[in-house]
C-alpha cells in the first residue's frame, strides 16, 4: 500500500514527477482520451504485476500497450496490411490493435498473459501523449480503478478507487470520449472486433468473422501443453518443479517468496517447463492472499 497518493494538475513538473516513477517501477494514473489508466512500464514485469496488486484483478488478463506512433508499435507488434491501414486511418485515437508479438519485443510477458499476440494503442491525449515521450518506454495501462468497478474518468474517480494504492494521479480534467477504445484482432484472416467502442468501423471487419469477444477471455487461449499440478512439495521424477520461496524446483517463482516477484516470473517460468523434456509440470503451493490469489487463478485455469 502507498500511504499518501498525490493528485498533481497537468503540467511538466508532473510528468516529469510521474516519468520518475515509471522508471522506478511504480505505476501512475493518467487521462487517456477514453478513460483514466494506470500505466506502468510495460517492458517490468515487477512493474506490470503492481498495476495488477493495485487494481485487486482478479486474474492475469492480457493487458494494452501505449506507444507513441505506428513506427513503435511496429516494434513489438507484426503488422499485416489491413492492420497497418488501421492504425494509419485511426491513430492516434480510440482504437486498440492486437497484433502478433515480435518475439524481440521486450515486452514483459505479464502484459500479454503468455499469448503471442499483443494489444497496443496510440494515445491522442496530451497528458498520457507527454508521458511517453518523457518516460521514453512502452506503457502498459489497463483501466485506473479497482478492478470489478466503475472505470474512471474523472481524476476524483481514480482517488475514490485507488487512493492509497498508488503513488501519483495526474489530473487533466474529464476524458473526452469517456469509454473504452475499440479493439480489432488482427492474428490472421479477416479482422475480428473484441470489443465495441468509440469508433464504429465494422466496414473494415471481414464479413465472414464478426465474433464480438471480451479481452479477459484471451488469458484463457494460453495454457501449457502437459498437464499441471499445483500445491506440490515434492515433485514425480516425472515433473518440471516451479518451486517458490522455501521450495525449490527445477526453476523459481521467488526464492525469498515475493509474490510480486512471482507474478512476473509466472507466463515465463510456464515457457520454461512446458519447453523443458520432462511430460508433467509441477508447482509449488503460492499462498492464496494479495497477488498469490491472481496466481492461483490463473495457475487454476491453465490446469483445468
Amino acid at each position: 500500500m502507498t500511504p499518501n497518493t498525490r493528485i498533481l494538475p497537468y503540467g511538466t513538473a508532473a510528468i516529469a514527477d510521474a516519468a520518475s516513477l515509471i522508471r522506478s517501477g511504480q505505476p501512475v494514473a493518467m487521462p487517456t482520451e477514453t478513460v483514466y489508466g494506470l500505466a506502468a512500464d510495460a517492458t517490468n514485469g515487477e512493474a506490470v504485476a503492481r498495476v495488477y496488486e493495485a487494481k485487486g484483478r482478479p486474474s492475469f488478463n492480457p493487458l494494452i500497450v501505449h506507444v507513441r506512433d505506428l513506427a513503435a508499435a511496429e516494434r513489438i507488434g507484426i503488422f499485416d496490411d489491413k492492420a497497418r491501414t488501421l492504425a494509419e486511418e485511426h491513430w492516434p485515437g480510440p482504437l486498440t490493435l492486437v497484433v502478433p508479438r515480435r518475439e524481440d519485443s521486450g515486452i514483459a510477458s505479464l502484459v500479454t498473459a503468455g499469448l503471442d499476440s499483443i494489444a497496443i494503442r496510440v494515445p491522442a491525449h496530451r497528458a498520457m501523449r507527454a508521458l511517453l515521450a518523457a518516460a521514453d518506454r512502452p506503457l502498459a495501462a489497463p483501466s485506473a480503478n479497482a478492478s470489478g468497478t466503475i472505470s474512471s474518468t474523472r481524476a476524483a474517480h481514480v482517488m475514490r478507487s485507488l487512493a492509497g494504492r498508488i503513488a501519483l494521479v495526474i489530473d487533466d480534467g474529464p476524458c473526452p470520449v469517456g469509454i473504452e477504445s475499440t479493439i480489432i484482432a488482427c492474428t490472421g484472416g479477416a479482422p475480428r472486433l473484441l470489443r465495441a467502442g468509440p469508433l464504429m468501423i465494422e466496414a473494415t471487419i471481414g464479413s465472414g468473422d464478426t465474433a464480438i469477444e471480451a479481452p479477459g477471455q484471451l488469458a484463457k487461449h494460453y495454457a501449457p501443453s502437459k498437464p499441471i499440478r499445483v500445491n506440490v512439495t515434492a515433485p514425480a521424477d516425472d515433473e518440471w518443479m516451479i518451486g517458490f520461496g522455501s521450495v525449490a524446483g527445477h526453476s523459481t517463482l521467488s526464492r525469498k517468496g515475493n509474490l510480486i516477484e512471482a507474478a512476473a516470473a509466472l507466463f515465463d517460468r510456464l515457457h520454461d517447463a512446458d519447453a523443458a523434456t520432462q511430460p508433467r509440470i509441477a508447482i509449488a503451493p503460492i499462498v492464496d492472499e494479495g497477488m498469490g490469489i491472481a496466481i492461483n487463478d490463473r495457475l487454476r485455469r491453465a490446469s483445468v
